[in-house]
């Protein structure tokens, strides 16, 4: 109890409390309610839908009224419990049903049946229907659309992919929606929910925008983003989406009205082949980072690539404060990786005048790549690949690529134990302590550098290209830093 008080206490970012009854070992329900500042909603979850109860159902029940009596706003019941009629739950939801949530939990999934069991559990009489499923999927959440329609249902996606329903909660129709240090899949504590996800800000006209990719959980652009829309007073609002493959994204976006989108791996080319319109430069390169709604046919999408600008920014300033040496005449470059931020990365270094070798662990992937680059870039450098690793005196700049020392995978390297024997390394891997690979290469006396500039630098590039104008000054920066912990990169010898 002492420590449910604590938490109650704390939530000091919500406007409810669920007091969640089931997680306590010496419950007191007097005590629960008793000096609370906000209103609640008590649950007291049974193992058989999900919960930690493993009493009696007669003595959860007597917990539930004895709350309603204390003068609790709602209580959460089961609809289970409710349909067999045991225990007492189906007269408590009759005695007090304008302070009942009826609710139902899917782990499994969306059921088919989904419009039959809400309109058994509206049945009911309860002031509110509770519908929660396992969304495996972005477009698993869209059938919650439906059940919110009437305004009296909580519709939750559980799960990474249906995080959307949570933090647009109000374009879902929610009556309301729960935040917290993860106490179910997929869940985010409240106060990020407020202040990283502009919670409260998101309304029936808000613009949608959205990291899409297989990995994104931990993506800073929507704290960037976010912190630039609200300096800059635009409605818009950018979430992660984790999405199964392209066509999950493509019809979550159509359901949803999103007007553009970040794109990160394994995405980039599939973004392109999706476009109906792209700038040369994205042509180029094969593969896009961006995404917007077409300003003329609001149906189709729009391409760019930010990531070469993005990519170059911060290597020009390192190349010539710290090396002392021209932008990029020259040099030997290892690329590590064949995915499109290789791609990108390949066709800025060789149209700079650089020699690129690209590595990869599939070697006809990288000749791909190297071809397309090659042809793209312009250079009369023949872009050159080979096998990982980069054989010992063969690169002056090695650029990461790969997925290895994101957030995903941040403890493990593309290169374990070198050679570091060339001058810079660029890891666009970025996260609160140094990666792997950027360990490992300051050790050997390289020069080294991060990816939070370049994340910064095409972020801002996005904005821009979303909005028509620049992000404040500033401002995208400051939030990358504080949603990592990190400070920014520099060359360092």
């Amino acid at each position: 109890m002492d420590g449910l008080l604590a938490a109650r206490d704390c939530a000091d970012a919500a406007d409810m409390v669920e007091l969640r009854l089931d997680g306590v070992a010496d419950v007191n329900v007097d005590a629960a309610l008793a000096g609370r500042r906000l209103p609640a909603v008590v649950t007291c979850r049974p193992a058989w839908e999900g919960g930690q109860y493993r009493g009696s159902e007669p003595e959860r029940c007597a917990m539930l009224a004895r709350a309603l009596a204390q003068g609790a706003e709602y209580v959460d019941v089961e609809w289970r419990a409710v349909r067999e009629r045991s225990a007492g739950f189906d007269e408590l939801v009759a005695a007090h049903p304008d302070r009942i949530v009826v609710s139902e939990h899917d782990f499994d999934g969306v059921p088919p049946d989904l419009a039959d069991r809400v309109r058994a559990m509206r049945q009911t009489g309860a002031a509110v229907v509770k519908v929660a499923v396992v969304a495996r999927r972005l477009s698993d959440s869209l059938p919650l659309i439906d059940v919110a329609r009437d305004g009296d249902a909580i519709v939750i996606g559980m799960g990474d992919a249906g995080l959307p329903t949570r933090l647009l909660a109000a374009r879902f129709g929610s009556r309301w929606t729960y935040g917290g240090n993860g106490v179910a899949p997929g869940q985010v504590p409240a106060r990020s929910m407020v202040e990283r996800f502009r919670f409260r800000d998101v309304g029936k006209d808000t613009a949608i925008y959205g990291v899409v990719g297989a990995n994104v959980m931990h993506s800073v652009s929507p704290a960037m983003h976010n912190a630039a829309f609200s300096a800059a007073g635009i409605d818009a609002v950018h979430v992660p989406l984790r999405a199964a493959d392209f066509a999950d994204f493509l019809t979550f976006a159509a359901a949803l009205g999103v007007a553009g989108a970040s794109v990160t791996i394994p995405f980039k080319l599939d973004a392109l082949a999706a476009a109906a319109s792209a700038d040369e430069l994205t042509r180029k390169v094969g593969a896009a980072n961006t995404l917007r709604k077409s300003p003329i046919t609001s149906r189709e999408w729009d391409a760019t690539n930010t990531d070469v600008e993005g990519f170059l920014e911060p290597l020009d300033a390192a190349l010539e404060a710290d090396l002392k040496v021209g932008p990029c005449n020259d040099l030997r470059v290892a690329v590590l990786g064949a995915g499109g931020a290789a791609r990108a990365v390949a066709v800025a270094l060789a149209s700079r005048g650089a020699r690129v070798t690209v590595h990869a662990r599939r070697e006809a992937q990288a000749l791909q790549l190297a071809d397309q680059a090659h042809v793209a870039s312009g250079s009369s450098w023949k872009i050159a690949a080979a096998p990982m690793p980069p054989a010992r005196g063969s690169w002056d700049l090695l650029v990461n690529c790969t997925p290895l020392g994101s957030a995903a995978a941040r403890h493990e390297s593309p290169l374990p134990g070198g050679p570091f024997d060339g001058r810079l390394v660029y890891d666009l891997t970025y996260g609160p302590a140094e990666s792997p690979l950027v360990r490992d290469a300051k050790r050997a006396g390289c020069a080294t550098l991060d990816g939070l500039p370049m994340l910064i630098a095409q972020a801002e590039r996005q904005f821009a290209w979303w909005t028509g104008t620049r992000a404040p000054e500033g401002v995208m920066r400051a939030a990358a830093l504080a949603a990592t912990g990190h400070s920014v990169a520099r060359v360092s010898d």
